[in-house]
C-alpha cells in the first residue's frame, strides 16, 4: 500500500423506522466513529416523509460528539416550511446541510415553491448567510431525469453559483466518469470540492435494484461476475470488496478530496473497505 496522506471520510445513514433499528444504528455508528469521520449525514424520505426520524438521528449523532449533516429536500416545500426547518436545525447545532431537490412521493405532482435544488440553495444562503456548509449532489454518469449531459452539468453549475460549498456524487463504479465530470466542471469554472460517493457491494439484487432506480451504471463485467455467483453471498462480498477497494484507490491516487460512504446502516462493509485502504485507526 503506498503511503498517502490520510483522506477525509464521511458516512451516510438513513433514519431507522423502528426502535430496534435505532438501537442497531447506534451500534453501527459507534463502530464507524473509530474511523474519525469528518461528518455523518442522514437522508430524508421522499417529500420529506422521514423528517422527524431524520432530525432525531441527527440529534443523536450530535449528542455523540460527531458533526452531523441533515439532508434537506425541497419537493413540496414552501418558503415558510423551509424557514422553520432551518431554524430547528440551527438551534440543534447543525452546521452542514445536503441540499437536494428530493424524490417525489409516488402519485405526487411537482408542487411547492422550489423547482430545483439551486432554488433551495439560493434561498438557504439568502436566509442564513454562511451559517451552513452546503453540500449538493453531483452526477458523474448524468442524472436520470436530465435532458442531456450538458444540461445536467449546467444544473450542477447553477447549484454551485447559488452558493454550494461542495458536492457529493451519486455512486459509480467507473472512475473515468468521475474524473471526466471534474474536467468538464472545471471548464465551466467550478472549483468546489466534488467528493465521490462510495457504495459498497454486498448484495447483487439490491445493487441492481438501486442502480436501475437512480441511474448508476454497473459496468457489464461487474454485473456478469455478480450474476455468476448466484446466491453465494461470501463470493459476492469478497468480489465487491476487491472492486470497490480498487475504485477508492484510483480515486485517491487521482486526487479525490475525500470519500463519502453510503453505509446502508451497516458497519462491516465500510470498515472492511477502509481497512483495505489503510484508513483504519
Amino acid at each position: 500500500m503506498p503511503s498517502m496522506q490520510r483522506i477525509p471520510l464521511s458516512f451516510e445513514f438513513f433514519p431507522p423506522k423502528t426502535p430496534e433499528g435505532a438501537d442497531k444504528l447506534r451500534l453501527v455508528r459507534q463502530q464507524l466513529y473509530g474511523l474519525k469521520p469528518e461528518f455523518c449525514s442522514v437522508t430524508f424520505g421522499a417529500g420529506g416523509s422521514t423528517q422527524e426520524g431524520t432530525f432525531n438521528t441527527v440529534r443523536d449523532i450530535l449528542a455523540e460528539g460527531v458533526s452531523a449533516a441533515s439532508h434537506f429536500s425541497c419537493v413540496g416545500a414552501t418558503k415558510d416550511t423551509v424557514r422553520a426547518q432551518l431554524a430547528t436545525l440551527r438551534s440543534m447545532g447543525v452546521r452542514r446541510l445536503v441540499a437536494l431537490r428530493g424524490d417525489l412521493p409516488s402519485g405526487y405532482g411537482a408542487g411547492g415553491e422550489f423547482h430545483y435544488a439551486s432554488d433551495l440553495v439560493a434561498f438557504i444562503r439568502a436566509e442564513t448567510g454562511d451559517d451552513f456548509h452546503l453540500e449538493v449532489a453531483a452526477y458523474p454518469e448524468v442524472h436520470p431525469q436530465a435532458k442531456s449531459p450538458a444540461s445536467d452539468l449546467q444544473a450542477f453549475a447553477a447549484k454551485v453559483q447559488a452558493g454550494a460549498n461542495s458536492a457529493i456524487t451519486q455512486y459509480f463504479y467507473n472512475s473515468d466518469a468521475y474524473f471526466r465530470f471534474l474536467e468538464e466542471s472545471e471548464k465551466l469554472g467550478i472549483t468546489v470540492p466534488v467528493v465521490p460517493g462510495i457504495m459498497p457491494i454486498t448484495s447483487s439484487t439490491q445493487l441492481m435494484r438501486f442502480s436501475d432506480a437512480c441511474g448508476a451504471e454497473i459496468p457489464r463485467w461487474i454485473r456478469l461476475r455478480l450474476q455468476s455467483y448466484g446466491d453465494d453471498v461470501a463470493s459476492i462480498k469478497a468480489f465487491g470488496l476487491e472492486v470497490v477497494t480498487d475504485l477508492c484507490e484510483q480515486l485517491r491516487a487521482g486526487g479525490a478530496p475525500a470519500l463519502h460512504f453510503y453505509t446502508m446502516n451497516q458497519s462491516a462493509p465500510t470498515l472492511a473497505l477502509c481497512d483495505n485502504l489503510g484508513l483504519g485507526i
